[in-house]
C-alpha cells in the first residue's frame, strides 16, 4: 500500500511544500521557494523552481494517484 502525500503550493509566496500524508502540523518532506507554478503532468505533479540565472527548472514530481494538492493563495 502506498501511502497518501499532500503537495501545497501558496501561490502569493512561491513556495511548495510537500507532506506526508496529511497536514497535521509545520512538518514538510520537502520545501522549494521561488516556485512560479507547479505542472500537471501525464500523472504526475512537477513542482517548477526559478534559478538565480532566471531559468525554470522541475525539481520535483510526485505521482498524482497518491498526492493531494493544495492551492492557497
Amino acid at each position: 500500500m502506498v501511502d497518501n502525500q499532500t503537495l501545497v503550493f501558496d501561490t502569493t509566496e512561491k513556495i511548495a511544500t510537500l507532506h506526508q500524508g496529511l497536514i497535521k502540523d509545520e512538518s514538510f518532506i520537502f520545501e522549494f521557494k521561488n516556485v512560479p507554478t507547479v505542472k500537471v503532468e501525464n500523472g504526475y505533479y512537477e513542482v517548477m523552481q526559478r534559478t538565480e540565472g532566471a531559468l525554470v527548472v522541475p525539481v520535483l514530481r510526485v505521482p498524482i494517484a497518491n498526492t493531494n494538492m493544495l492551492i492557497q493563495k
